[in-house]
C-alpha cells in the first residue's frame, strides 16, 4: 500500500505548485491559480494532466536544493463542451511562472500533440519570462515554443490569454496564435519594460500604460478582447471556441438552432436612413440575420470602422466581416484592413465561411495614412479576400465606392454571391465629385452642376448598373436578407475551389 500513498502524496504536493503562502498571494492579487483556471476553462472533472512531476535540471546558483513538481507549468489535454482541446497554464507561484529548459518541454510535449491529434491548443500565460538562472537553455526553450506556433498555425487554433505578467521574449509566442485574450488590471505584454524603457529612452511610462490590456486592444491591436476578471476572460474562451473547428480539415461545428431561416425581418426595410450622409449602426444588421442575434465580436475596442466576429446561421459558424457606417463614415484605413485581412485569412485557414456587409465611401484620404502606408495595408485585405477559397457571400446595403468596392469582397474577387439592397449604391465615387469630373467647365454655375448631379445621381446611385453587368447576382428586399444569406450558403456547402500550386504566397506585409 505504500506505494499508492506514496503517490497521493506526491500528487497532492505537486498540486500545491509553490505552496500555500504563494497561493495566498496569488489570490490577494485578485489572480486564480493555474489550476483553478484549468478547471473553469474545460468541463468538469475532463483534464488529463500530463507531466506532473517533471522537474528542472539546473545545477547553478544553489537552484538544485529547490527542484518543485511540474516546474512552473500545468499541462494536459481535456474538453470544452465535450470537444477536445490541449491546454497549458503557467503557474505563479513556482519561481514565478518562470521559463526553464523542461518548462519548455512540457509545453512543447503538448503541442506536438495538439498538431499530431488535431485540436486546439489554448496557452495561460502568467509568468516573470525565462529562468535567469538557467541562461541559454531557458532562451531554446522560448525558440522551441516559438517554432511549434509556426508548425501549428493554420492547422489548428491556437488561443492565448494573459492573465499576468508577459514580457521579454515570453510575448512573441501568444503574437503568433490566433486569439490574444488579456485581463484588466492585472496582465500585460511588453518586449522591453518601463525600467529598461526610461534607461534607454528616459520615457516614463508604468507597466499598464506601456503593456496593459487597454492598451493592446485600443492602440497596438496585439490582443483581440479584455475582460474584467480570470474567471469572465476563461468563460469568453470557452465560448470561442464553440465558434472554431478543432483542425483545419474538420468543419465547424453545428449547433441545435432554434431560430426560423425564413424569418422575415421588417424592420431592415427602414435600416438605411433618407440621406446617404447619416449613418446608422450595422450591428443592428448582424443581430437580425444572425442564429438567436448571436454576435462574437473579435477586436470591438481597435479599428471600429470595421466589424469583425463570427455568429451562426442554421447553426454553423460563419465569419463575419462589415463595414460600420457609425465611425469614420465606414471608411476603410490602415488599422481596418490590418484587422480585417487578419480575420478573413483565419476563416479561409480554417474553412469558415465568411459573409461579408458592405457600406463604404471608400479609403481614408490623407497624409498619415500614405505616409503609413495604406497602400501596402489595403492591400493585405484585397489580397486576403483573393485568395479565401471559402464560401464568400457578400451583401452591398449603402455605398460601395471606388477601389473600396473591389476590396471587400466584391464578385472580381471569386465571391460567390454578391447582393445588394435597392438603397446600395456602386460607383466609382459619389455624385457631387464624380459631377465636378465630368462637368468641370459647369463649375461656376451651380445651378448646372446640381442638375448634373441629380442625372449621375438617378443614373448611378442605385445597385441597377452593377446588376446589369453581373458584378451583382440579384438585389434583394433588407427584410430577407436572412432567408437569401442562409440559403446561399446551405448551396455553397459542398464548393470546392484550388489555388495553383505554390510554396506559399508572399502577402504584402
Amino acid at each position: 500500500m505504500d506505494v499508492l500513498q506514496e503517490l497521493e502524496a506526491r500528487r497532492a504536493t505537486a498540486r500545491l505548485g509553490g505552496g500555500a503562502r504563494r497561493i495566498a498571494a496569488q489570490h490577494a492579487k485578485g489572480k486564480l491559480t493555474a489550476r483553478e483556471r484549468i478547471d473553469l476553462l474545460l468541463d468538469e472533472g475532463s483534464f488529463e494532466e500530463f507531466d506532473m512531476f517533471v522537474t528542472h535540471r539546473c545545477t547553478d546558483f544553489g537552484m538544485e536544493k529547490d527542484r518543485p513538481a511540474g516546474d512552473g507549468v500545468v499541462t494536459g489535454w481535456g474538453t470544452i463542451n465535450g470537444r477536445m482541446v490541449y491546454v497549458f497554464s503557467q503557474d505563479f507561484t513556482v519561481f514565478g511562472g518562470s521559463l526553464s529548459e523542461t518548462h519548455a518541454q512540457k509545453i512543447c510535449k503538448i503541442m506536438d500533440m495538439a498538431v499530431q491529434n488535431g485540436a486546439p491548443v489554448i496557452g495561460i500565460n502568467d509568468s516573470g519570462g525565462a529562468r535567469i538562472q538557467e541562461g541559454v537553455a531557458s532562451l531554446a526553450g522560448y525558440a522551441e515554443v516559438f517554432q511549434r506556433n509556426i508548425m501549428a498555425s493554420g492547422v489548428v487554433p491556437q488561443i492565448s490569454v494573459i492573465m499576468g505578467p508577459c514580457a521579454g521574449g515570453a510575448v512573441y509566442s501568444p503574437a503568433m496564435t490566433d486569439f490574444i485574450f488579456m485581463v484588466k488590471d492585472s496582465s500585460y505584454m511588453f518586449v522591453t519594460g518601463p525600467d529598461v524603457v526610461k534607461t534607454v529612452t528616459n520615457e516614463v511610462v508604468t507597466a499598464e500604460e506601456l503593456g496593459g490590456a487597454s492598451t493592446h486592444t485600443k492602440k497596438s491591436s496585439v490582443a483581440d478582447a479584455a475582460f474584467e476578471n480570470d474567471v469572465e476572460a476563461l468563460a469568453e474562451v470557452r465560448r470561442l471556441v464553440d465558434f472554431l473547428p478543432l483542425n483545419n480539415r474538420d468543419k465547424p461545428p453545428v449547433r441545435p438552432f432554434f431560430d426560423d431561416v425564413n424569418r422575415i425581418e421588417g424592420s431592415l426595410d427602414t435600416l438605411i436612413p433618407d440621406n446617404p450622409n447619416t449613418p446608422y449602426d450595422m450591428k443592428e444588421l448582424i443581430t437580425k440575420i444572425a442564429d438567436e442575434g448571436d454576435f462574437y465580436e473579435i477586436q470591438e475596442d481597435f479599428a471600429k470602422n470595421i466589424l469583425t466576429g463570427f455568429a451562426r446561421l442554421e447553426g454553423t459558424t460563419v465569419g463575419i466581416v462589415a463595414n460600420q457606417p457609425m465611425v469614420l463614415a465606414g471608411c476603410l484605413d490602415i488599422d481596418s484592413s490590418r484587422k480585417a485581412a487578419r480575420f478573413v485569412r483565419f476563416c479561409d485557414a480554417f474553412e469558415i465561411p465568411i459573409l461579408t456587409l458592405v457600406d463604404v465611401p471608400g479609403f481614408l484620404p490623407g497624409t498619415s495614412q500614405e505616409y503609413g502606408g495604406v497602400i501596402k495595408h489595403g492591400a493585405k485585405l484585397l489580397f486576403a479576400y483573393g485568395e479565401a477559397t471559402v464560401p464568400k457571400v457578400t451583401v452591398i446595403t449603402r455605398k460601395a465606392y471606388g477601389g473600396a468596392y473591389d476590396v471587400m469582397a466584391s464578385k472580381h474577387l471569386r465571391a460567390d454571391y454578391n447582393y445588394a439592397w435597392p438603397t446600395a449604391e456602386v460607383a466609382v465615387m459619389g455624385a457631387k465629385g464624380a459631377t465636378e469630373i465630368i462637368h468641370r467647365a459647369d463649375l461656376a454655375d451651380a445651378e448646372k452642376i446640381a442638375a448634373h448631379t441629380k442625372e449621375y445621381e438617378d443614373r448611378f446611385a442605385n445597385p441597377f448598373v452593377a446588376a446589369e453587368k453581373g458584378f451583382i447576382d440579384e438585389v434583394i428586399m433588407p427584410h430577407s436578407t436572412r432567408k437569401r444569406v442562409c440559403r446561399a450558403f446551405a448551396s455553397l456547402r459542398t464548393k470546392q475551389q484550388q489555388i495553383p500550386w505554390k510554396k506559399h504566397d508572399n502577402i504584402p506585409l
